[in-house]
């Protein structure tokens, strides 16, 4: 069977209808766990490149005691600036997905990061290369950078359009579950690492292994996408000839108001993501002067629970709707977010796990709802586009250089409860813009208009879900089998 193609005989699926039969459910399932497995990679690259930060540091830039200061600090901006081309990567890989397909550019940029995040492995050191050390670093950062402008819209977009109506919360769910096993595979391979070699074990060469292991992953994940079959409403789209040939050009004159929201929304989602699942070892290790290995323990008991409460939060979705858990997570770090940095600082290993614990809990009530709610801000024939657009452009300018910013400030002006403050203004903005959000929750993702009650704008009520519901069951019953 080709990758894009049904069974012989067998009727088209009703796009978010629930699966029947057993090869219906076979698909819908290998949907979920090609999109997640993919995303798992990005992440997983992620979380090694914040793990090793010290160790990148001195092989890179010539760091002498990676204590935190210049060395890391370059070191972050490597990474800062390769989020700097990921809009570049949105802006040719999302219109992409909206002209050949969500599934063929999923299968390009999981390649591309699989490439780029394994040479990292390979390269020489700044005692050996010098100055060409760091440049080829760059380089691989940009590679991975730009696939990345395309990963996570395309499987949040792809995951959503394969999911069922009534339960795109808890399968989109499984998305953020993926990035969180990312970054936990991350977490355990190099904290046993560093455990079994040391310190001067890793600076010795090391720090090498984590990168490399990204590579069988990372085949294992294509192997999975090339045998996915085309999401079901952009397949539906594409055969009612929906799509467009300028994705761009319509996303930007008729939906930029989307695009604001989704790109406001991003600013809380990413930049509470990468300070705490990112850089939260490099601060604890680097400013606060606990040990690596014991910062790096404590985050992955935190993902642990953060990955058993990720699907049953994106069930609750499904029932109760996306905004009250958004708004939940935005007001929570709004008042929590100083208070749990301040833990962090304190003697009390207890202490400093409850203050990770609160920032992790306020991340999942996130992250669950993430790949169900955006790609629902945007019709179908500009989903990619939008998503990849909005997301890329905030993670870029925003979110993305967060971890850089917040240890230069801490290094400029001593306080280190920056991390608190960044986390809390962000949860105002975040604020904003999920009250700007329409209910999705229930809501059918096909056609040419965008999902979701019209009047759902701003506070949340129970009947705005009953209202999605039912005008997603009469455009299923009246679905007409065109694929």
């Amino acid at each position: 069977m080709s990758a894009n193609s049904q069974p012989r005989n067998a009727p088209a699926p009703v796009p978010g209808a629930e699966p029947e039969g057993r090869e219906a459910k076979k698909t819908l399932h290998r949907s979920i766990l090609g999109s997640a497995l993919g995303n798992a990679v990005e992440w997983f690259d992620y979380g090694v490149y914040g793990y090793l930060t010290i160790y990148m540091a001195v092989n890179f830039f010539g760091s002498e005691d990676g204590d935190g200061g210049l060395g890391v600090t370059l070191t972050l901006a490597t990474l800062a600036l390769s989020f700097l081309v990921r809009p570049l990567g949105g802006l040719i890989l999302g219109p992409l997905g909206d002209k050949v397909g969500r599934q063929k550019v999923m299968v390009l940029t999981v390649t591309l990061m699989t490439l780029a995040t394994g040479c990292i492995g390979l390269l020489p050191t700044f005692e050996t290369a010098g100055l060409l050390a760091p440049v080829l670093l760059l380089i691989c950062r940009l590679v991975q950078g730009f696939s990345a402008g395309g990963e996570y819209g395309g499987a949040a977009v792809y995951m959503a359009e394969s999911a069922p109506d009534k339960r795109r919360g808890f399968f989109g769910s499984f998305l953020e579950f993926g990035t969180t096993v990312g970054f936990i595979l991350a977490a355990i391979v190099c904290t046993i690492t560093i455990t079994l070699v040391g310190d001067e074990g890793m600076l010795e060469g090391w720090w090498r292994l984590p990168f490399l292991l990204t590579i069988p992953l990372g085949l294992t994940a294509l192997w999975i996408r090339t045998r996915l079959v085309e999401a079901p409403v952009f397949a539906e789209a594409s055969a009612h000839r929906e799509t467009l040939k300028s994705p761009l050009r319509q996303v930007l004159a008729q939906n930029w108001r989307q695009l604001l929201v989704l790109a406001g929304f991003v600013v809380l989602l990413n930049v509470a993501f990468y300070l705490i699942l990112g850089y939260m070892p490099t601060y604890m290790s680097g400013q606060l002067g606990h040990s690596t290995a014991q910062g790096n323990w404590m985050l992955v008991a935190v993902m642990a629970l953060m990955l058993l409460a990720i699907p049953p939060v994106g069930a609750l979705s499904d029932r109760i709707g996306r905004k009250p858990l958004l708004l939940t997570a935005a007001v929570g770090y709004i008042v929590l977010s100083v208070p749990a940095i301040m833990l962090l600082g304190v003697e009390s290993l207890i202490l400093q796990f409850l203050g990770l614990a609160v920032l992790g809990f306020l991340l999942v009530i996130l992250v669950s709802s993430v790949s169900s709610t955006l790609p629902a801000l945007f019709p179908t024939a500009v989903r990619y586009t939008g998503f990849a657009l909005a997301y890329n452009f905030s993670t870029a300018f925003f979110a993305g250089p967060s971890q850089t910013i917040a240890n230069q400030l801490i290094e400029t002006t001593g306080n280190q409860l920056v991390p608190g403050w960044y986390m809390a203004i962000a949860g105002v903005i975040g604020l904003v813009s999920i009250l700007c959000m329409r209910e999705t929750a229930q809501a059918t993702l096909r056609g040419e208009v965008i999902p979701g009650a019209p009047d759902s704008v701003g506070w949340p009520k129970k009947v705005y879900l009953e209202e999605n519901r039912v005008d997603a069951e009469e455009r299923r019953a009246s679905f007409q089998d065109g694929v």
